[in-house]
């Protein structure tokens, strides 16, 4: 019997699979060429005083005499090579031989049949590397399961459906405006004809974009989910095979499966892996571009009516080809953004449903000090607050455990065993109160939740947390000064107090540097250069890297009123401590005692 897929058809491929099978046996061919050259040992050609004189020494072991040369084995063990030299006809040779004791005889040479001759030097070999090729071929199959012998070029894409995702738009938190958009999707899915009456088209595809950990790939999951249609998962970098032609192979495969499935949904994870804009650069046509152009091909070629729709993710949309994103391919590009303050508390929530959580605790408090934070980083912040109740012996999560959770994210753990001296820890907690107390004599600074002097496993040997009452979408020049002054605040108390700086503020001098220089270059607060673009930022989700666009003479001015800015701001958070020297001493040796106090034993103290 012919074998059949699950459709009634036959497999598709065998031609393929045949040029899959020669490149495993050229493989094989080399394998062996370069076995044979690594371990093949040439035997050393000596001259035949040598080999009197080994004889002589009684260094041989076996000799072989043929037609026109003497082979010679030493009698030392360690020396594993074979020694030859020309037979010069000389007469008292077997003397010499027995003399010696070494065991010797002579090799009668004799002609293979030609026939046998080329069965050996070409035939052998190469029915031993197809039998091996046979059984490679067979291994592969058997790891790839049954019934997939004949599935190179197959498509590799997981099929769900709507009962195995398990997810819908209630396990998504914090994406409001993204599950909004793409409602219209899972409502076209269930009534599309409402759409056909008035003429409209459904879009072709969707490109969620955003920074990793922002829940991409579950808006996608949850889109199917609700639709409860089939849903066909596929990473692009399993679009990239080492054989030629593969990726294309499995792109038209998965758009004929996806027909077939019709009404259902297609996601393509990562499709920047496939997806990158083409160039004239040489080399251009490889096969992650012919894989693009057959993905541009099939999305232009398959009838949206049908139902089906491609989401794709990516968190690098400006390396995206531009012809993959015009209208009538991705119609739709959905920002998938880092969630607000009420997203957060959202996201902390759906996370928390499944853990015990004790009565009272306040998850606007977690959100409020996890500005910044993705899903995924919530989601953790979550686990590693159960796990520290686990840690401390109680059966729910209270307050503490979430709080400690965020520092751990931040910061990492404790390290309560580090043995730090008087005069360092002394240090650290002027460091630190400098800091606090800088931020607290400034009205646009945000108020001080916490300061301590415990060193973490990330390398810091103290922080000072400040979190904002309210969610900040924006970030005027007064704010920006104060962030920077509050930065310097520790380096100043440092010198106040010590006379002289230490290496624990390299980290506020990077952020203080970066800070001044975007207000420079991208915030348009410079009294120079007013409101001119010096810099761009590539990579906006992934780190965010930005690369000067200027000349160089522009660039040194612009190192020149970075610098100015930072000395201003580090001269006024020397003249706040100047001016509340008592209170420094105060804080900083109430710190030292604690190790760890909050805002309010700050503040109380400051306002005495």
């Amino acid at each position: 019997m012919n074998p059949t897929s699950q459709n009634g058809k036959k497999p598709e491929g065998p031609k393929r699979l045949r040029r899959s099978l020669i490149f495993y046996y050229v493989g094989l061919l080399l394998v062996v060429i370069v076995m044979n050259l690594l371990f093949s040992r040439d035997p050393i050609q000596i001259d035949y005083s040598d080999f009197v004189k080994m004889l002589d020494e009684g260094k041989v072991a076996v000799v072989q005499l043929t037609q026109d040369e003497i082979a010679i084995k030493p009698s030392d063990k360690n020396d594993p090579n074979i020694y030859v030299t020309a037979d010069v006809g000389d007469p008292q040779l077997t003397d010499r031989l027995l003399s010696s004791g070494v065991q010797f005889g002579g090799v009668i040479q004799k002609e293979l049949p030609a026939a046998v001759s080329m069965m050996l030097s070409f035939v052998v070999p190469f029915a031993l590397m197809a039998l091996l090729g046979t059984f490679m071929f067979r291994m592969i199959a058997k790891k790839m399961g049954p019934g997939n012998a004949m599935s190179f070029g197959k498509s590799n894409a997981k099929v769900y459906v709507e009962a195995q995702t398990g997810k819908t738009f209630a396990d998504v938190a914090g994406q409001d405006e993204a599950k909004e958009a793409l409602q219209e999707l899972v409502d076209f899915l269930h009534a599309p004809e409402k759409y056909s009456k008035i003429g409209a088209q459904l879009p072709k595809g969707a490109l969620l974009v955003g920074p990793p950990g922002t829940g991409k790939t579950l808006l996608a999951k949850a889109v199917a989910g609700e639709a409860g249609v089939p849903f066909f998962s596929i990473s692009g970098s399993e679009f990239v095979e080492m054989f030629v032609g593969m990726g294309a192979a499995r792109v038209r495969d998965l758009f004929k499966q996806a027909q077939e499935k019709a009404p259902c949904i297609v996601f393509i994870d990562e499709i920047d892996t496939i997806g990158k804009r083409r160039d004239s650069t040489m080399g251009g046509n490889d096969e992650r571009e012919q894989t693009l152009n057959q993905l541009l091909s099939e999305m232009d070629g398959f009838d949206g009516s049908r139902g089906v729709i491609i989401l794709a993710a990516t968190n690098r949309p400006e390396s995206l080809d531009p012809a993959l994103l015009r209208p009538g391919r991705f119609d739709r590009r959905i920002p998938v953004e880092l969630p607000d303050l009420e997203g957060r508390i959202a996201i902390l929530k759906v996370h928390a449903k499944d853990v015990h959580v004790a009565p009272g605790v306040d998850f606007g408090v977690i959100a409020r000090a996890t500005a910044g934070a993705s899903g995924a980083e919530l989601a953790n912040i979550i686990n590693e607050g159960a796990l520290r109740a686990v840690r401390c012996g109680r059966e729910q999560v209270e307050q503490q455990d979430f709080e400690e959770a965020v520092e751990t994210v931040i910061a990492g753990y404790q390290r309560k065993n580090s043995a730090i001296n008087e005069k360092e820890k002394q240090i650290v907690a002027y460091h630190e109160i400098g800091h606090a107390l800088v931020a607290a004599k400034q009205k646009d600074s945000a108020p001080v939740h916490k300061i301590t002097i415990v060193p973490r496993t990330s390398g810091a040997l103290g922080y000072t947390m400040q979190v904002d009452e309210q969610e900040r979408k924006l970030l005027s020049r007064e704010e920006a000064l104060a962030k920077i002054a509050t930065l310097t605040g520790g380096r100043a108390a440092e010198e106040l107090i010590f006379g002289t700086g230490s290496s624990g503020a390299s980290n506020d001098i990077e952020q203080a540097t970066k800070l001044a220089r975007t207000m420079i270059t991208r915030y348009g607060m410079s009294p120079h250069f007013d409101m001119m673009a010096l810099e761009t930022v590539t990579n906006q989700y992934l780190g965010g890297d930005t690369s000067l666009t200027c000349s160089p003479s522009t660039a040194a001015k612009v190192d020149e009123e970075v610098l100015q800015v930072i000395k201003s701001c580090h001269a006024k958070a020397s003249e706040i401590l100047a001016q509340n020297v008592e209170k420094l001493h105060a804080l900083a040796a109430y710190l030292l005692e604690k190790e760890t106090i909050t805002g309010e034993e700050f503040m109380a103290i400051l306002n005495q």
